[in-house]
């Protein structure tokens, strides 16, 4: 079903066409293929570097598309849609931008900025640690201050395109125990010391390589602090804020092409002499998957136009990941439950749709955290 999207401007209606194509042709083909043989499909990331979808919400004086999260959001849907390994990854690849372009200073931003957002990169997101996960604050790793810059000695854990991106954000300890001994530094990858495990198995999302970053030794400039020293843990705080939004929007995309799978096969499907679509019993289930999705996508879009206006939104973040990914979880089950025992084999896609469901409940800090980060607002407020 193509999903009626109420954009603001034409070139955002263009974009959304664009990427609808780039999905139907390069993307959706591919995706059942590659998540079996588990391979990361690099070359569907240059193809939308080319596009100009890896840098949508950056400004065009650094190689961007200045693009509001309302519409940079909704093309990660539509990624997600066709393969949640790409729409992941591209959430990940902006989230690794993020530090550098809110709180880098002028040269750094010209520096760094047009390669990482230019489309010919793709970055990753270092915060968890093995024992360092939810109590994010607890890190380990450390970058020692030295003369000319900074050596760092630790382990990341759960690191989505580990082994495989261009740069890292990576958080470290550069001062006292705590939220306030954090500092961000850049590390480009092929520097000295740094390596990587190798990429977890996982239930779902076998394409979009997840894996532990090492970095024994690692000698860095001064240049690589992002920001000043002390002030990582803020950062990390407010990239996982649009993060939250990324993971959402890709839920909803999960969730729509669910429902899109349960709805084509409903209609096709005969029994008793009708088709199952109108049966009571399946149209119910497929009339409250939709609702929970447009719900979901209505809740992301409010979050998303609240950080367009430069307004507090990180409680709708927290919100929208809760809710979509919750929402994401029983649609994707539902879609299973419609196709009866063709949903459970892999001929069909629902059967992969639910194994990567269960995974945007926990990145991006757990459901259980949104419930901790929302419950505190509301005492608060």
């Amino acid at each position: 079903m193509t999903v009626e999207r109420a954009l603001p401007t034409p070139e955002a209606h263009d974009l959304i066409q664009l990427t609808r194509e780039l999905v139907a042709k390069e993307v959706a083909p591919r995706a059942a293929a590659d998540e079996a043989a588990g391979r990361f499909p690099r070359e569907v990331f240059a193809t939308l570097g080319a596009a100009g979808l890896l840098g949508l919400p950056y400004p065009e004086e650094y190689g961007g598309a200045a693009q509001p999260q309302e519409v940079y959001l909704q093309v990660v849907e539509e990624l997600a849609a066709g393969w949640l390994a790409v729409g992941l990854g591209v959430s990940v690849h902006t989230l690794s931008c993020f530090p550098v372009a809110a709180f880098g200073g002028a040269e750094q931003r010209a520096a760094l900025l047009p390669a990482m957002v230019g489309g010919d990169l793709i970055g990753a997101y270092c915060l968890s640690e093995p024992q360092s996960g939810s109590d994010a604050a607890a890190l380990t790793t450390r970058a020692v201050p030295g003369p000319d810059g900074y050596t760092v000695d630790g382990v990341k854990a759960w690191t989505t395109h580990g082994g495989v991106a261009d740069f890292y954000l990576v958080m470290a300890r550069t001062g006292e125990p705590g939220a306030r001994g954090v500092s961000c530094l850049h590390v480009p990858a092929g520097v000295d010391g740094l390596s990587f495990a190798a990429p977890e198995r996982k239930m779902g999302m076998r394409s979009s390589p997840t894996a532990q970053v090492r970095l024994d030794g690692v000698r860095l400039p001064r240049e690589a602090l992002v920001g000043t020293e002390g002030e990582g843990f803020r950062i990390a705080m407010a990239a996982l804020d649009g993060g939250r939004l990324g993971i959402a929007a890709c839920a909803v995309g999960v969730a729509q092409a669910a429902l899109d799978a349960a709805t084509g096969y409903a209609r096709e499907r005969r029994q008793f002499g009708s088709r199952i679509v109108d049966f009571q019993g399946v149209s119910f289930i497929l009339a409250d998957m939709a609702t929970q999705i447009a719900a979901a996508r209505a809740l992301y879009l409010e979050a998303a136009r609240l950080r367009d206006a430069g307004r507090p939104y990180g409680t709708r973040a927290a919100m929208a990941k809760l809710f979509a990914t919750d929402m994401c979880m029983k649609v994707t089950t539902d879609a299973v439950q419609v196709l009866g025992g063709y949903g459970y084999v892999e001929d069909f896609p629902v059967e992969r749709y639910m194994r990567e469901a269960k995974v945007l409940q926990i990145v991006e800090g757990t459901n259980q955290i949104q419930r901790l980060v929302i419950g505190r607002a509301v005492a608060k407020e």
